[in-house]
């Protein structure tokens, strides 16, 4: 007799039925009548602003401008395939690009496939903190770090800007001394170049306030290409298009391979470009909820910015990471599924494959002043003022991120930018340590007052610290302590460490110091605690045996029991000695 398939819950066959099963529904879910036509419009109108968008990042990074293009195309498409937030846009960032420009590909045997290899890495660094679920560590990032770093960010992409919106090549070590060289010599600005540059800022700002919206941008990128024609073609003042420093191509890249020997090169610049990537699409994810209602998972969202960059890396794209503009974009337009990011990219697929020609005619001060009002507009007075009033070291450690993202290579400025992070972490959790004393009432009521300056004599103080115990705390403890002098004799001293999980040694040396106080004038030291790890951690550094069972008592699931049995027996050790 032959035996029946198992078809229980539990087997692999009917497991995979039921992810296939959930995958179909959510395809058709996509492709519903109702939210199709919707759909379609948001991806059309995210896609033809995509186009120069993508050609101003790439100009942005100091790389072939169609790099950018193919970047939103594919990076957005690959992205959307995995990501938790149905509308994140997965394009190239304006921080993003100045770090690919900071990176100085141009020292690399084959500085475009060092590009591709970059995206490739930077997306095999955000995978990996997807699958490490590394949405977690992204609250140790504090707000003065990212006001500081995207402030600064804002000014980089501006200052960046000026000699395609001048025509004048400032000369310096970096964009600010730049800057400074070529408002120096406003003399040898391409007047040409400046009216295209400024006439398209100034159409942006107006047009997008229109019910153009969004769409005003590509039209001022128009006017102000064509306005460039008019000089180049009719007055024979030549303004430099996307043509003079870039081939476009009249087809879809086919793949490549990364290259093995830059990998070493481009790890630090890779690593930073994740860390940005990741933070922006977190706030992404924040600011644009799912339609459903459901809460993004972060961890999902690095995968699928991870594979984004993967299959933009592979073709011919520079990274890539979530875009707050882009996906408000969709979001405004009436998106009602993920199916909008995937008919933007095929629009802009198509305006490759039919339209390069005019995509080679953009001016390229048109994209300048393009990105210089993204530069701008990144700049948030409102958010700055709000980390001043937080107090001085907020506002130093913004200061700081600020001045080194303009003074340095972005890609260390991001990471000099963490390494503040976990130091003002450390130092808001260290000095947030309390001490309080408890004072014992009739009815076995207590009440918390501020611990004696001096330990009295013959008393029994009980002290209660609240807050972060880590290392860094310890001498913050240690000030707030009764100071113990020759008069504070035969007193006891109980400490109560109930809800504290870890103690480091750096607290057991303070507690032995302090016990060496108290025992110089007749006094001791004694404990509350709850749980074996704390009396582990006080028998490694020497202090249980010094103090022996009898002054430790362990915390029991009543509140209070402890302290208030270690409180009598304390009074009774007093008495004794008076």
């Amino acid at each position: 007799m032959g035996v029946a398939p198992d078809d229980s819950p539990g087997t692999p066959s009917r497991a995979a039925e039921s992810w296939f099963a959930a995958r179909w529904r959510r395809i058709r879910g996509v492709f519903r009548r109702e939210t199709l036509g919707k759909d379609a419009l948001a991806g059309t109108i995210l896609g033809v602003e995509s186009v120069p968008d993508g050609l101003a990042i790439g100009l942005l990074a100091g790389v072939n401008p169609v790099a950018g293009l193919y970047a939103f195309l594919f990076g957005l498409a690959g992205a959307a395939l995995a990501t938790s937030s149905s509308f994140m846009a997965v394009q190239a960032t304006g921080a993003m690009a100045l770090i690919v420009s900071d990176t100085d590909l141009g020292t690399r045997p084959d500085p475009d496939r060092a590009l591709f290899t970059l995206a490739m890495l930077t997306g095999v660094f955000m995978i990996i903190a997807g699958l490490l679920k590394g949405g977690r560590m992204l609250r140790f990032v504090p707000t003065a770090v990212m006001v500081g770093f995207v402030t600064a960010v804002g000014v980089n992409i501006v200052l960046g800007q000026l000699t395609n919106l001048t025509g004048y090549a400032g000369r310096g070590a970096n964009r600010l001394f730049r800057a400074v060289d070529t408002f120096a010599h406003v003399w040898l600005f391409d007047l040409p170049t400046l009216i295209v540059g400024i006439v398209t800022i100034a159409l942006i700002v107006v047009l997008t306030r229109t019910p153009l919206r969004s769409l005003g941008l590509v039209v001022a990128i128009i006017v102000g290409s064509a306005l460039a024609a008019l000089f180049t073609y009719v007055f024979d003042w030549p303004v430099l298009t996307v043509d003079d420093v870039a081939d476009v191509p009249t087809g879809l890249p086919l793949p490549v391979l990364p290259s093995l020997d830059d990998l070493a090169y481009l790890a630090v610049p890779a690593l930073s470009l994740a860390f940005v990537g990741l933070v922006q699409g977190a706030a992404v994810a924040a600011g644009v909820p799912n339609a459903d209602g459901k809460p993004a998972d972060d961890s999902r969202n690095f995968i699928g910015q991870g594979v984004g960059n993967i299959v933009s890396g592979v073709f011919r794209g520079m990274p890539v990471g979530g875009s707050m503009s882009a996906s408000a974009l969709t979001v405004a337009a009436g998106a009602r599924t993920r199916l909008a990011l995937f008919i933007a990219a095929s629009v802009m697929a198509v305006v490759i494959l039919v339209a390069s020609g005019i995509v080679s005619l953009v001016a390229m001060p048109a994209l300048a002043g393009l990105l210089i009002v993204v530069g701008v507009k990144a700049i948030k007075p409102a958010r700055i003022l709000s980390v001043v009033k937080t107090g001085p070291l907020q506002s130093a450690v913004m200061a700081v991120t600020f001045a080194l993202t303009l003074i340095i290579p972005l890609q260390f400025a991001v990471l000099v930018g963490v390494g503040l992070g976990i130091i003002l972490f450390v130092a808001q959790q260290s000095n947030r340590l309390r001490v309080r004393q408890l004072e014992f009432h009739p009815e076995g009521r207590l009440r918390e007052i501020d611990p004696v300056p001096v330990l009295p004599p013959h008393e029994v103080v009980v002290l209660q610290p609240y807050g972060n115990m880590a290392y860094a705390s310890a001498p913050v403890l240690e000030a707030q302590l009764p100071k113990v002098e020759p008069a504070s004799r035969g007193s006891v001293v109980i400490l109560r460490l109930r809800g504290i999980d870890e103690l480091g040694l750096s607290f057991v040396a303070v507690f032995d110091r302090y016990l060496d106080d108290l025992e110089k004038n007749d006094s001791t030291l004694w404990f509350v605690i709850a749980g074996e790890r704390i009396r582990g951690q006080l028998e490694a550094g020497g202090l249980l045996e010094r103090l022996g069972p009898d002054r430790v008592y362990e915390s029991s699931e009543w509140v209070g029991e402890a302290v208030h049995r270690a409180h009598e027996d304390a009074g009774e050790w007093v008495r004794q000695r008076r």
